[in-house]
């Protein structure tokens, strides 16, 4: 490892322009004013620019400049800055770009030093408007670029360093000894698609892409091709030509290879969760080969529809179908019987006490089960499924849900937030009771209750009606199928002071894991899922009076059971927290820290990879 003992090191910010002296002007008087870097200089390469630009940059007597007759292209220019920085590490700056933090070029170069293994450090980059353009981007069959983050509101998402397959090198930091080693920006690409094919180099070379997540950088994109009125499609197309030509065959060799039998796009817990899982086991270098889940006779009798904008989701979807030894089929345990796989493992999960007869049929014709916690091990288990039963938790993003999110309050009051369907599972007639009864309307508190219906049996305000609220209380905001943008989410949870939910039962309990992501106190019921993560020593476990019959217009659940959350001890809970709100705070704090650490995709990925590979160890 590399410390940040040997910075600050020399650094030649290397900037190109092409005419665009408004953008150039921008950027150098932003760099100039704020940076607090110690040893950089400006390197300004101008490509034959004819408004004004060469003028400009001779009255800087700050840079040094290097003045091209006629238009180089991005690649070839950004080597002849490279080639006079002398020995120097090298940032390359688009000239449309906008430095907004004092520490950027001290953040790049602190990360590209904190392993020995980095190359190339990026940034995240943010559109004029507020919203990302990219924190990074992986190159998809084909050559169409998929960008993190792309057109996404700026809620401080991707705030951490992550390896990532490229960079863009509107701001990207290559350290000299990366240089040294696999050359300069290949020229042939005149520009766009040189930054992923360099990035690729350095990856075939050992050395890791970063992208930084604590450096944003304004950027106009597409600055030069738009004031120069080229034509953008055209230059993107013979780039993207020439990059599939040189990498397309070149592609990492997967681990291997998964069978998913699931659903990625509808509007469902197991979509979410399928979605993540296929994307964090294909960083992981697992190939999935897809298959949905449904159809016909099935619970949901529907086709599925392929997005039209590109993504790794929609590249895996568009796989060539083939069967696979092993395969997983992540959905509702009705649908098992489909798989036809050599080894099949049906990875699924229920609330209540026990399992309905033809799941624990179904799991038996399985060769292993999945469930996401120990409480599913055990209900299965004594509902009568023989087979293996392997714990795979599932996980979150780390990049949508964590305490530095930016967000805005609804109010000032102390905020109490709740996220369910609007079902007897959830335990929204508990939690509206209990926070009526306890807090008057004089207090500075409120209870935002974003809920979800879609069941035509369902009246929302009827229920409501039917629970005799009383009235001249504290407030009660409800969200009814509002749609957030699923980027946005972790930002309604830093809108609270504190996450409350009274459920009955939980298969895993998503929203409350999130909540914890985001650095808030939970409270929830100590019964189900849940129990895996929450515990007295980063939340506030809601006691269960006892169970109760599942009674609920799901056909699931009959003749099982489920919790009765206590309602005494939720009012004593809200108002604890509301009362001790820096205890409370810091355990919100801690729970940031534990799921952090033991929860995310990644590892459910990890998960699954160490038992697959147990499993293709029992039969090699």
């Amino acid at each position: 490892m590399e410390t940040s003992m040997r910075l600050p090191r020399p650094v030649s910010v290397v900037i190109l322009t092409w005419n665009g002296l408004a953008y150039t002007r921008d950027c150098l008087e932003s760099l100039r004013a704020i940076t607090s870097h110690p040893r950089y200089r400006v390197i300004v390469v101008d490509n034959g620019s004819s408004d004004g630009t060469v003028a400009y940059l001779a009255d800087q007597d700050w840079l040094t400049v290097i003045a091209n007759e006629e238009n180089r292209g991005f690649a070839a220019a950004s080597n002849q800055g490279i080639l006079a920085a002398d020995g120097d590490d090298i940032i390359l700056l688009n000239n449309d770009t906008r430095i907004i933090q004092p520490d950027w070029i001290e953040q790049l170069q602190e990360c590209a030093y904190a392993n020995i293994t980095t190359g190339v450090v990026g940034c995240r980059l943010r559109l004029p408007d507020g919203r990302l353009q990219q924190a990074g981007f992986t190159i998809l069959a084909g050559g169409a670029v998929w960008q993190y983050g792309h057109y996404e509101r700026d809620i401080n998402q991707y705030a951490t360093a992550r390896d990532v397959e490229a960079v863009a090198f509107a701001c990207a930091y290559l350290k000299h000894e990366l240089i040294e080693r696999i050359g300069l920006l290949e020229e042939s690409y005149v520009s766009y698609y040189e930054d992923a094919d360099y990035c690729l180099r350095c990856r075939a070379q050992g050395y890791r892409t970063i992208c930084c997540g604590d450096v944003t950088t304004i950027h106009h994109m597409n600055g030069s091709s738009t004031t120069n009125q080229i034509d953008v499609s055209s230059l993107v197309s013979q780039a993207q030509a020439r990059y599939c030509a040189r990498w397309e065959d070149q592609r990492p060799t997967p681990r291997m290879q998964l069978g998913w039998r699931s659903l990625f796009h509808f509007a469902s817990g197991y979509a979410n969760s399928s979605r993540a899982m296929a994307l964090a086991l294909e960083r992981a270098r697992v190939e999935i080969v897809y298959r949905f889940a449904y159809g016909l006779h099935t619970a949901i009798p529907l086709v599925e529809t392929l997005p039209i904008e590109p993504s790794l989701l929609v590249e895996i979807q568009r796989r060539p179908s083939r069967d696979c030894a092993i395969e997983v089929v992540y959905a509702q345990a009705d649908v098992f019987r489909h798989s036809q796989a050599a080894y099949r493992i049906g990875f699924t999960m229920f609330e209540t006490d026990g399992l309905p007869a033809e799941w624990v049929r179904q799991a038996n014709q399985m060769d292993e089960v999945f469930v996401p916690s120990s409480f599913n091990q055990q209900t299965f288990r004594e509902s009568g499924v023989t087979r293996p039963i392997s714990v795979i938790p599932l996980g979150f993003d780390p990049d949508y849900f964590h305490p530095a999110l930016d967000s805005e309050r609804v109010s000032n009051r102390y905020t109490f937030l709740s996220i369910f369907e609007w079902s007897e599972r959830k335990g929204q007639d508990v939690l509206l009771r209990a926070f009526a009864d306890e807090f008057s309307a004089d207090e500075d508190v409120l209870l935002i209750c974003k809920t979800s219906n879609t069941h035509q049996y369902v009246q929302v305000a009827r229920d409501v009606a039917q629970l005799r609220l009383r009235l001249n209380r504290a407030p009660i905001l409800f969200s009814l199928n509002e749609i957030l943008p699923e980027a946005e989410l972790g930002a309604l949870y830093r809108a609270a002071d504190c996450f409350v939910l009274p459920t009955r039962g939980e298969g895993w309990g998503m929203p409350i894991l999130e909540a914890m992501a985001c650095g808030l106190p939970v409270i929830a019921t100590d019964w189900g899922s849940q129990r895996d993560f929450i515990n007295a020593t980063n939340a506030y476990p809601l006691e269960v009076e006892r169970l109760v019959a599942a009674e609920a217009l799901s056909p699931y659940y009959a003749g099982m059971r489920w919790a009765q959350p206590s309602y005494e001890h939720l009012r004593q809970l809200m108002r604890h927290v509301y009362q001790q709100r820096s205890e409370s705070a810091a355990l919100g704090r801690q729970a940031a820290s534990d799921v952090h650490r033991r929860w995310t995709w990644d590892q459910s990925a990890a998960h699954i990879i160490q038992r697959l590979e147990a499993i293709q160890a029992q039969f090699s």
